[in-house]
């Protein structure tokens, strides 16, 4: 109990005020949700009847309930033969009961006949834990289930169609976090490396026996969804954050870029045929009276077309599933000097809908045929547990419409054209090598892809030479492309050849040729370097571009001096906009304040936070902005909050440790300072004490914010504490802004308070008076002696001091005690 502090300080400019202040309740929505007829099933034959597409095209069933349930992810193996991940536990009723129990499989599907039906059918690997990627190496499988990065290498050594024969590939260790927020994905990159959606690194294979190489990447922002374009740059979808195609502009190796102008305004906003609004972002996200679905909430399962039995107009278009809308999306992809950009080609509609609410597109592949396959989960609830809790709208919208009784169904659909005939199937698996090197020039996207593997992974040189040849003089663009990244999957690279492969009359052999040099740069010849800068004053915007990329990634020595004149000299707009983009960095740390490891924490946090929590939160901490309403669009006004979640920059949940860490632990619901969001703050406690705490502490470091380090024991501690906090289904049950203030220390009153200081005491109370631009400072630097005192009316308990700096990042206290007194004379030893 004192009644004055000193704060002993030195400071160009500072601003403070003590602790924080309560969130105001907002008043609670009150929703009518009478009962509908139950949403029904229908047969295959029936839903098929449902789809609205352009002329020409139809969707042909592939597999359903009768082979599969709850399907997630579809791939093929070098013989085409087809590998379904099943989710078979996922979200069986309302709650999610039961939902971690290991129930899911792969299961394998044949055409014996190779006419496209799959007739033969086995379970290739069993009693998962919904299985979530899946990548044939050779007849060897790769398989990653939820919870953990470990990946699994299975075999059918009796060719029975089930695996015998389980190994591990890649020890990536357990993880947490709600299932929809893990990673997904791995494919095979044209670079020779694996990717992931969501995971911040990628893998190479060896063939060594050993584990794989893993090689850290750009945050890439995706959550369920990856695939890549003819020229090997990955492309990631966001639902969480409502964002639809992200990390679209350069390979994700050399950063996760977006630009503002990559698509219209209004091309988040949809066009589905079904008026049933069950989505997470509640009255916001659906117009009114139709019910529709207004805007991109579970974008996903994107893919490129790269089939050759589809129109050509199809060809390298964009398409991403939302099976919140029942729909899929098909957006042009054009290039405008070096700059990606995507538009919807219809106005007002949608290339591929259903009529049928249990439709749910949730992933799309390429297939060996050239025609395209969409995997359908066809069921009722497409959100997991923890958006539909009691008291949500998606809840009540569930039980409106009985979407919780449909479940445990699955179907797989191949979209086909009237103008072609489905290619034949393949049979690599009982090829030659000199045979894969021949498909190098195959049209489809999938063979050229599966063949460059298969002569990587079995890494037999006697093919280098036709490899080199076809790199030099190959029949197509895409041939010598898949030819020279082939030499240096297969380690066999030759100088001269990239060399004379950067002098190329095609600029995207051109550009190939100066990313596949960073492998001889990397291997010690960093006179590759050399033949690579003068193209920087190519025509192509390209090759300019990547001359750039490169430069930074190898971290060439003038690098900083190049890249200033490319921007301020050259005529590409779009590499400019994306050079900028590039050179941007995130938050610093100060050596000074935080020792090695403590500087090591926070690198994780970042790594996590730009994984996972940026598409809500935003990159700066603000909040992920809203589009701009299209016209004509009503929203009724329900979601009062700019962003999708609340800012992270000055929260006060953030500069209470513990406040924040009760919402890592239970989540966060309901109004935040008045204002209601979009995306609402699920419980991460099933992530480690580690990732709690690495996060924490980054949040609370970055944005403008200054906290201490959260420890793992603070982790512990807190999730001990939050064990009891649940609801009657034993979920976390989360936290309101009321609950949270009452637990906080209380803003003291001002009113009055005397305020003294050792420079410009005149203006001191400008320190209080809650205008960041009427802040104190003492017109000087920083120096011994400087003081700033705050005399309280009566003797006051003080649980904390709260100094914010605003705008100005670099004026703020490098050095401050804290002392008390209760006579203003004689003073305590320091207490921070």
């Amino acid at each position: 109990m004192n009644r004055s502090l000193l704060l002993l300080l030195g400071c160009a400019t500072l601003a403070f005020g003590i602790l924080f202040a309560a969130e105001k309740p907002a008043d609670k929505p009150v929703d009518e949700f009478p009962a509908k007829p139950p949403v029904p099933y229908l047969s295959a034959a029936d839903e098929q009847k449902t789809f609205i597409l352009p002329d020409g095209y139809h969707m042909e069933l592939v597999l359903d309930e009768n082979s599969i349930k709850e399907p997630v992810v579809c791939v093929f193996d070098a013989n085409g033969r087809m590998y379904v991940c099943e989710m078979r536990s996922y979200m069986q009723d309302i709650d999610g009961t039961k939902e971690l129990e290991p129930v899911g499989r792969v299961s394998r599907h044949e055409s014996t006949k190779g006419d496209g039906v799959f007739d033969k059918h086995s379970v290739f690997a069993d009693k998962m834990l919904l299985p979530r990627m899946v990548l044939a190496l050779d007849d060897r499988i790769l398989i990653n289930e939820t919870n953990t990065n470990d990946i699994y290498v299975y075999k059918d050594t009796k060719g029975d169609g089930v695996s015998d024969k389980k190994d591990l590939w890649y020890a990536g260790g357990a993880r947490g976090g709600n299932l929809e927020h893990q990673q997904s994905g791995l494919i095979w990159g044209l670079d020779n490396w694996m990717y992931q959606s969501t995971n911040a690194f990628r893998l190479r294979y060896t063939g060594t026996g050993k584990d794989p190489l893993k090689e850290n990447t750009p945050g890439n922002g995706g959550q369920w969804g990856i695939n890549q374009d003819n020229y090997g740059k990955m492309w990631f979808s966001n639902a969480g954050g409502e964002r639809g195609f992200v990390s679209v502009q350069v390979p994700i190796i050399y950063g996760g870029i977006d630009l503002p102008d990559q698509q219209p305004a209004d091309f988040l906003e949809v066009w589905p045929h079904v008026g049933l609004a069950d989505v997470q972002g509640g009255h916001g996200r659906h117009r009114v009276p139709e019910n529709t679905l207004n805007h991109m909430t579970a974008s996903c399962g994107n893919e490129i077309v790269r089939g050759d039995r589809l129109p050509k107009d199809l060809q390298g278009d964009a398409l991403i599933c939302e099976p919140v809308g029942r729909l899929i999306r098909r957006a042009k992809v054009e290039d405008h000097d070096g700059m990606t950009t995507l538009h919807n080609i219809y106005d007002k509609k949608e290339w591929l809908l259903s009529t049928d609410p249990n439709f749910r597109p949730i992933n799309i592949a390429n297939g060996p045929d050239g025609c395209l396959y969409i995997v359908d989960m066809y069921r009722g609830i497409i959100q997991e547990g923890n958006w539909v809790k009691e008291g949500s709208y998606l809840r009540k919208v569930v039980k409106q419409y009985s979407l919780d009784k449909n479940s445990g169904r699955g179907r797989i659909w191949r979209l086909v054209h009237d103008d072609f005939k489905p290619g034949p199937q393949p049979h690599m698996l009982d090829e030659t090598p000199a045979q894969w090197v021949a498909h190098l020039e195959h049209p489809n996207g999938w063979w050229r892809d599966t063949a460059q593997k298969l002569l990587v992974v079995k890494g037999d040189k006697s093919v280098v030479p036709a490899l080199a040849e076809m790199a030099k003089s190959g029949k197509t663009q895409l041939a010598r492309i898949h030819a020279l990244w082939t030499l240096e999957g297969l380690d066999a690279l030759d100088k001269e050849l990239v060399l004379s492969l950067l002098k190329d009359s095609d600029a995207k052999v051109r550009t190939a040729a100066i990313r596949v040099s960073e492998s001889l740069y990397n291997k010690g010849d960093k006179t590759i370097a050399d033949a690579v800068k003068p193209l920087v004053k190519d025509s192509d915007a390209g090759v300019v571009l990547q001359v750039m990329l490169t430069g930074k990634l190898q971290k060439w020595p003038d690098f900083t001096k190049i890249s200033t004149q490319l921007l301020a000299e050259t005529k590409f707009e779009g590499v400019k906009k994306i050079g900028i983009k590039m050179l941007q960095t995130g938050p610093s740390f100060d050596a000074k304040r935080f020792n090695k490891q403590e500087l090591a924490r926070l690198s994780h946090g970042e790594s996590i936070f730009r994984e996972l929590c940026y598409s809500c939160h935003g990159f700066d901490g603000k909040g992920m902005s809203k589009d701009a309403a299209p016209a004509g669009l009503v929203f009724s006004g329900k979601a009062t909050g700019t962003t999708i979640a609340p800012p992270l920059s000055g929260s006060t949940t953030v500069y209470d440790r513990d406040s924040m860490l009760r919402v890592l632990m239970s989540g966060l619901a309901g109004p935040v300072a008045g204002k209601t969001y979009d995306a609402q703050m699920v419980s991460m406690a099933s992530n480690d004490d580690e990732w709690v705490a690495d996060v924490s502490s980054y949040v609370r470091n970055s944005f403008g914010n200054h906290g201490s380090m959260v420890t793992w024991a603070d982790s512990a501690r807190a999730r001990f504490e939050a064990q009891p906090r649940v609801d009657d289904k034993a979920q976390p049950k989360p936290w309101s802004s009321d609950e949270l203030a009452k637990l906080q220390p209380q803003t003291l009153n001002r009113a009055k308070w005397k305020l003294t200081a050792s420079h410009r005491s005149n203006i001191a109370k400008n320190a209080i008076d809650g205008d960041a631009e009427t802040r104190w400072d003492t017109g000087a630097s920083q120096a011994p002696g400087m003081w700033f005192m705050i005399e309280l009316p009566d003797v006051t308990e003080v649980a904390g001091i709260n100094l914010n700096f605003s705008h100005s990042a670099n004026d703020f206290p490098r050095e401050y005690k804290l002392e008390t007194s209760d006579d203003g004379k004689t003073w305590s030893k320091p207490i921070a």
